[in-house]
Order: C-alpha cells, then structure tokens, then sequence
C-alpha cells in the first residue's frame, strides 16, 4: 500500500494477519497525538527523525531499527525532516514471542525487504496465495528480531519531564543535575533520588542514552563524528567515542557499519 492511496484504509479492520503502509515524505514536523491500536504494531524508521513516545519511555528511533509496539499501548509519533517510514499491523498474539510492552527491535536485510514489500502487497491479499505466504515469513522473521535497549526513558515527575524535555531540545547543554537543581530550587538529592527510582538510571547515564540516540540518527544520516561530539557538548571526537564505545561495546563506525549489513 502507498501512502498515497490509503483513502478511508484502517488496519484495525482489515481481516488479514498483517496490514502495511508506509513510504517517504517530506515534512517540516508531524504528529499523531496520544492514542492506542487494537492491533500490535510496528514502525520502522529508514531514514529522518522519528519520535515515539510510550509508557515511561521516548523513542527517538534509529534507521534501521524499528519499534515495537502491542496493542492496546497508548502512543504518540512525531516526525520532521525528510523521512521514510513504514508502519506493520499485526494480529494481536501473532508475535507471541516478542515482549508485550514497547521495546526497540534490530531489523534484519531480510524483514526489512519483507516488510517494505508488504506495503506493496492488496489490502485484502490471497492467505493462500503467495502474499500470504510472504506474510507468513514475515511474522516469522518478526519473532525472531532481537530486542535492544535504545530508548530514553521519561519519567513521570513532572520537574524531570521538564529537564528531559530541555535536553531533547538541547542535547549540547552539559548543565549537572546540581545545575538542574538550582534552576527549578529543588534539592539535586531530591531529583538523583526519584530519577533512579523512575528510570533506574543516575543523571549522567540518563543524559548519555539520550545523547547515544541522537548520535545514531545523526551519524546515519551522514553528519562527521566531529560534527556530531561538538553538537552534544563534548570537547571532541575522542571523548565522545569514548563514551560510545563503554556504552555499546564498539565504536561508532563499526557500530553502524554492522548494522548496516544487518550483523548483530
């Protein structure tokens, strides 16, 4: 299915193990507010900034990669920039080995194709017929994506919600959380103590997830590691790969470069 043409289309009521659209557009920001699907579903990112927000967590999705989102899991999407994105609807229980609750998942070559194919594929296809069998494989390779924890986690507290928002906005301000603290007179005690209850995490590796995300959108898109360090607040490449690397075991070219090709 193009985008173009889905008309009055709505996955939730298409009698079909599967249901896709998607496609690239160019927009200076989109969003979809807050609502919830019957239906599990899937939102792959090929290229520009996508955000999705879930739960007690934001999900600033990197190209090939998608996020996973059950039914009945209330949601909000917000794109911008030159973007290509393709949505999946599944069955409910059809993915049962994938967790129920919002999660990242690495996408392979292979169900990337597949999945890009089913956007193509009638509305109404054949279940018997080769379409159906695509559909077939493509639930199949779908429970086998591996889940990875890229995303930032938003707290409930309003005050955090405020400093998470303000990061997001601007990933380059490198203010502690005793700077944080002064700048909303709340003891930093106070804020360290329900950020870890809500996230687990402490402030600077809280900040260091968000600035992880940002760093693979930026970096597939094409921007320098030079570029991108300056553009987070570090003083230079060095110490930015430094810390890319603790956090995800590899450097940042070697990381993308394997995802790339689809290696885990």
């Amino acid at each position: 299915m193009n985008p173009d043409d889905l008309g009055d289309f709505d996955p939730e009521t298409v009698p079909r193990a599967v249901a896709a659209f998607g496609g690239h557009m160019v927009t200076k920001g989109m969003e979809l507010a807050m609502h919830a699907h019957r239906k599990d579903e899937l939102v792959l990112t090929m290229r520009g900034l996508v955000r999705l927000e879930a739960g007690h967590g934001v999900w600033i999705v990197p190209p090939r990669c998608a996020v996973w989102i059950p039914g009945h899991v209330p949601h909000s999407v917000s794109v911008a920039g030159d973007v290509e994105m393709h949505c999946l609807f599944v069955e409910p229980d059809a993915v049962p080995a994938l967790p129920r609750q919002c999660c990242t998942l690495t996408i392979s070559p292979l169900l990337e194709r597949l999945l890009v194919h089913a956007t193509h594929m009638p509305v109404m296809y054949d279940p018997d017929g080769a379409d159906g069998r695509i559909a077939a494989v493509l639930i199949d390779q779908l429970s086998l994506a591996p889940a990875e924890e890229l995303r930032f986690p938003m707290p409930a507290d309003a005050r955090l919600r405020r400093i998470a928002s303000a990061m997001m906005t601007d990933p380059s301000d490198r203010a502690t959380i005793e700077d944080w603290s002064r700048r909303m007179a709340v003891a930093p005690r106070t804020l360290t103590r329900i950020l870890r209850r809500e996230t687990g995490m402490s402030f600077g590796r809280w900040r260091q997830q968000l600035h992880i995300l940002i760093a693979l959108q930026r970096l597939d898109q094409g921007a320098s590691v030079q570029a991108v360090a300056l553009d987070l607040g570090y003083e230079g490449a060095s110490a930015f790969v430094t810390m890319f690397r603790k956090a995800l075991g590899k450097p940042p070219a070697r990381y993308l470069a394997e995802r790339r090709v689809g290696a885990h």
